[in-house]
């Protein structure tokens, strides 16, 4: 059973990662046509729609009581606050750093776990990130030299705090179909985006151009549903700050894409770089997975091996 639940969770981990990794190519495109919260905002009603539309196929109900407040909590934090705070802080900060304190947020996930008394300090995922971290750096080739406004740095590591916590908070409240958990809390992040838009004047229109439709079709249909449908099934089964080193792995698949994509060479950076963060993704995330597996296996043919 222990071996069939790692399996499920890593099939959605990878899945999830891959799928993820192009939305950043999207947001790109969609950005240069639309107003970031305002793109944001529609890119999440719309997925909500989708999701609601699979709800009603799947004949499935809303959430209720605490089941309910987890849900919108869930959404406010991941789609609401996250979001927002990553849009903004995009705007002024160079990319490559704001990926790179992006990629704390396993670390912030761990530490929150543990205070909030839903994990254990673990030497392999404080190391784990820490090599995934340097590997987005190298990769990123950020520099020291950078200036950075202090508020997108707060917005960024704002960011990184809401999905910490987000993906804490979803194993604390009883458990909701992951279909309905993102459903609902699209439509509550969706609000909130739009609702931010229209406060600081953003200009609401819809896309003209092909380009920005197929980026958002893109983001919409496999890069927000199923993602975040996937990423709940993975802290569902596994321990929240191994579900988040997602967050380690979307920039790499993300460099990987836009190098196939637009044809850029693939430098000494980019290899040791990504070198570092399988490395750190493994000792983080996946080598516990193994060893339990691993154990499972030999528990299981033991009492075969003594009847024989």
């Amino acid at each position: 059973m222990n071996l069939d639940r790692d399996r499920t969770a890593l099939a959605a981990f990878i899945v999830g990662t891959v799928l993820a990794g192009g939305n950043a190519v999207g947001v790109r495109v969609s950005n240069r046509e639309l107003e970031p919260l305002w793109g944001a905002g529609l890119r999440f009603l719309l997925a909500a729609c989708l999701l609601g539309a699979v709800m009603v196929g799947m004949r499935l109900t809303l959430p209720r009581g605490r089941a309910l407040l987890g849900v919108l909590v869930y959404g406010t934090l991941i789609f609401g606050g996250a979001f927002s705070f990553a849009y903004y802080a995009l705007v002024r900060i160079h990319a490559g750093l704001g990926q790179t304190l992006l990629a704390l947020v396993p670390l912030a996930t761990l530490l929150l776990a543990v205070v909030q008394r839903q994990e254990r300090l673990r030497l392999a995922a404080v190391v784990g990130t820490v090599l995934s971290v340097a590997g987005i750096s190298v990769i990123s080739e950020v520099s020291g030299r950078e200036s950075v406004p202090v508020l997108s740095l707060l917005a960024v590591l704002g960011a990184v705090l809401c999905f910490a916590q987000a993906t804490v908070l979803v194993r604390h409240f009883p458990p909701v179909h992951p279909v309905t958990t993102n459903a609902v809390g699209m439509v509550t992040g969706a609000a909130i985006l739009v609702a931010l838009s229209l406060v600081l004047n953003e200009s609401i229109v819809l896309p003209e151009r092909g380009a920005t439709w197929l980026a958002l079709a893109y983001m919409v249909v496999l890069g927000s549903g199923p993602v975040f449908v996937l990423y709940v099934v993975v802290v569902r089964l596994w321990s929240a700050s191994r579900a988040a080193y997602t967050f380690v792995l979307i920039p790499l698949v993300t460099v990987l894409l836009s190098a196939w994509i637009d044809d850029e060479p693939v430098g000494a950076g980019l290899i040791f770089g990504g070198l570092l963060v399988l490395a750190g993704v493994y000792v983080g995330a996946l080598r516990p997975a193994a060893s339990r597996a691993l154990r499972t296996q030999v528990e299981g043919a033991a009492p075969s091996t003594r009847r024989g």
